[in-house]
């Protein structure tokens, strides 16, 4: 298994939590913990997922959760860095459409 990291940066209009290793049952408490300690206010928050190469249904969930506080809150989600596993995942589960907004998704799902 890889080793599981999870980065906040705080600036002035958004939040960016850069994510690296798989995101499973096991590691998604502490992406959640670290989501969960920022104050979001109406900012946009963005998850990089580039260095993240498996994802399984309960990081999906924890995305799905985390627009939702953040449609609650005023603020917007944005998911980077999407590749090949991740985004087969929200393909098949039929949620890629509710990210899909954000730019370059469309390339890496060919990736």
């Amino acid at each position: 298994m890889n080793d599981f990291t999870v980065m906040t940066q705080q600036h002035p209009d958004r939040t960016v939590i850069t994510v690296a290793g798989d995101v499973d049952l096991k590691t998604c408490p502490e992406l959640a913990q670290a989501a969960a300690l920022i104050p979001l206010g109406g900012k946009t928050l963005h998850v990089d997922l580039s260095g993240v190469s498996f994802m399984d249904s309960s990081g999906l969930n924890l995305l799905l959760l985390l627009r939702r506080r953040l449609q609650a809150e005023g603020g917007h989600l944005a998911v980077t860095g999407l590749r090949h596993q991740p985004t087969r995942l929200l393909v098949l589960t039929q949620t890629y459409d509710i990210f899909a907004a954000d730019a370059g998704w469309d390339e890496r799902l060919t990736a």
